[in-house]
């Protein structure tokens, strides 16, 4: 097997999110899940719109954030996802080519428009996202690069895309891609609600050993594992996948890779201004030293550095020198 090209091929939802601070009781007034994802059609994308205070438009999507980590860290990174032919979606491309990271799928031509998140921060840092997934949600497996995949030491795959008949269909094509050429799959669980709909799936795919490495918060675990005790989740998932990733906020994280275990806490912050994107962020600081054969808990601290910086500002795209910042930290 020839050396990887690159360190982290990634398919996800090529998102734009527009971001605004908000007070408490614009959360209780529009009905949304305080913390949570929630999908919405055009008409309540709309009307969410409507209802945001002045906004910034930041180019999004849980994998392609996690990438634009990895790239500011030094990594060679590859995206795969579905963008419109619209403004939007020259936003997006220009941002994720501009961070130094390879990006050439197609853009879809006509409706629907490119996905986008509104997302209600408030006074805490919480974030609450409601997501509008437009042309994403249409990746064909016609526009995978298998070559540029079979070239990658880690595929990762976003959990939100699962859910989607078309991306899903491409991402097990992928995976297999991926498996032919030797080369570890990533899967980062995303949200609750898409192991609800989709946990068979997932645990028949860490059976038959097509996840090497796995992501999840700790809400997550419990979803999949059906196992409320924290530590006990954690033995039963890290049982059956070989590398296991749970974030906790701020808590810190816990990963088990081949049986050893390590646990980090979270890095001091001044304070936290806005929440979107911290678990992917963590996962760029991981995958950054897995792919480099960093000692587990290391691999662990770079997440947790990682995600320090993101929670510090608005946005999910990294600001500060990522790594500056890891060089101050761990010396």
């Amino acid at each position: 097997m020839s050396d990887p090209a690159t360190d982290v091929i990634a398919i996800g939802n090529a998102i734009v999110d527009v971001m605004a601070p908000c007070p408490d009781e614009t959360i209780e007034r529009l009905g949304l899940v305080r913390g949570g994802m929630t999908l919405v059609d055009t008409q309540r994308a709309h009307e969410l719109y409507d209802a945001m205070g002045p906004a910034r438009e930041i180019s999004g999507g849980a994998a392609a954030n996690t990438l634009a980590g990895l790239a500011a860290l030094g990594g060679k990174c590859a995206f795969i996802g579905q963008v419109a032919d619209d403004q939007l979606g020259e936003v997006f491309a220009h941002d994720i080519r501009a961070g130094g990271i390879a990006f050439s799928t197609p853009p879809r031509a006509g409706d629907p428009p490119t996905a986008r998140c509104l997302i209600f921060v408030t006074p805490d840092g919480q974030r609450t996202m409601n997501t509008y997934l437009g042309a994403s949600q249409f990746l064909p497996a016609a526009a995978l690069d298998e070559a540029a995949i079979a070239d990658a030491a880690v595929l990762f795959l976003e959990g939100y895309l699962w859910d989607p008949e078309e991306p899903r269909a491409a991402m097990r094509r992928a995976i297999a891609a991926a498996k032919n050429a030797g080369r570890k799959v990533a899967f980062t669980l995303s949200d609750a609600f898409v192991i609800e709909r989709h946990g068979a799936d997932f645990h028949a795919m860490i059976e038959t050993g097509e996840i090497d490495i796995m992501f999840a918060n700790e809400v997550e675990l419990a979803a999949l594992t059906g196992i409320s005790d924290f530590d006990k989740g954690i033995d039963d998932l890290a049982s059956r996948v070989p590398v296991l990733v749970v974030t906790r906020s701020e808590k810190g994280a816990v990963a088990v890779r081949d049986g050893e275990r390590a646990d980090v806490a979270a890095e001091p912050v001044d304070s936290v201004v806005d929440t979107t994107g911290a678990g992917d962020m963590f996962a760029a600081g991981f995958l950054f030293g897995h792919v480099r054969g960093r000692p587990l808990g290391e691999c662990l601290r770079l997440g947790a550095i990682c995600a320090s910086e993101i929670i510090s500002h608005f946005g999910a795209r990294p600001e500060a020198d990522l790594q500056a910042l890891v060089a101050a930290r761990m010396g």
